[in-house]
C-alpha cells in the first residue's frame, strides 16, 4: 500500500509453563470458542497513555482485540519538552477465557503517523508477558527520516514458536509499548520530528489476534 510503511518480525508473544507448551504441538489456529472473552483494564501507566486516554474493544467474532490510544506521541526538536522524546504505555489486562480455552497471541499489528526529518529516526518497541511469569517477549521497529506518511508495523508468531496460556488459571496479559523519537543530525532548533500510534480521528489500533485451543479433559 502506497504512504505506508510495513516491517515483520517473530514474536513468542505469551508465555505458560514448559508443560503447556510441549501439550499444544500441533496447535490448531482456526479454533473459536463459542462464548464471549471479556477484557478489562487493571491498570495503566506510562507517560504515553495518560488516564483515561486507552481502552480496550474486543471483536464479536473472539479472534482479536484492539487497544486504542488518543495521546500516545513522541517527538524532538522546536517546541518538545527534553521529555518528550520517549512515551511508553504499561497496560495491565484481566482476560476473562471462556471455559475449557487457551489461547495466544498468533501476531498484533500496530500502526500511526510519523514525520522525520533528514537525519532523524524512531522507534517502535513491544513485550508481552503473563503475570507470574519472568520471561519476556519483545520486538522493536526502526524508521528513518525523511518520512512524512502513516506506518504499520506487524509482529507475527510462527506457529511452531506459539505458546499458550494456562488452561484453567486466570493470569493478567501485560503489554508493554515504546517509541522514541531521535533527533540524529535533524535539526532540532528549527524542526519537529515526531513519532505517534495514530490515524485520520486521532486514535490508534493496535490489534492483537488471538489464536485458540481447547483444553484437555481435566485441564479446563
Amino acid at each position: 500500500m502506497p504512504g505506508v510503511l510495513y516491517a515483520g518480525g517473530v514474536v513468542a508473544a505469551l508465555f505458560a509453563s514448559t508443560l503447556t507448551s510441549q501439550a499444544y504441538a500441533q496447535p490448531p489456529f482456526d479454533t473459536v470458542p463459542p462464548d464471549k472473552i471479556v477484557i478489562t483494564v487493571a491498570t495503566v501507566n506510562g507517560s504515553g497513555c495518560p488516564a483515561g486516554t486507552a481502552a480496550i474493544a474486543v471483536s464479536p467474532d473472539n479472534t482479536a482485540f484492539t487497544v486504542t490510544y488518543s495521546e500516545y506521541l513522541a517527538q524532538v526538536g522546536k517546541g518538545a519538552k527534553p521529555t518528550d522524546f520517549r512515551k511508553n504505555c504499561q497496560l495491565s489486562l484481566v482476560t476473562h477465557v471462556p471455559q475449557g480455552f487457551s489461547y495466544a497471541i498468533a501476531s498484533v499489528d500496530y500502526r500511526g503517523f510519523a514525520h522525520l526529518e533528514k537525519g532523524a529516526s524512531a522507534t517502535q518497541k513491544a513485550s508481552y508477558y503473563f503475570q507470574g511469569q519472568s520471561q519476556t517477549s519483545s520486538n522493536s521497529h526502526e524508521f528513518a527520516g525523511s518520512y512524512d506518511d502513516n506506518w504499520q508495523v506487524t509482529d507475527t508468531a510462527d506457529i511452531a514458536t506459539v505458546v499458550w496460556s494456562p488452561c484453567g488459571e486466570l493470569r493478567n496479559f501485560n503489554i508493554n509499548t515504546e517509541l522514541r523519537a531521535n533527533a540524529g543530525t535533524s535539526n532540532t532548533k528549527e524542526t519537529t520530528s515526531f513519532i505517534a500510534m495514530d490515524s485520520t480521528d486521532g486514535d490508534v489500533s493496535t490489534t492483537y489476534h488471538f489464536a485458540w485451543k481447547e483444553c484437555p479433559p481435566g485441564k479446563e
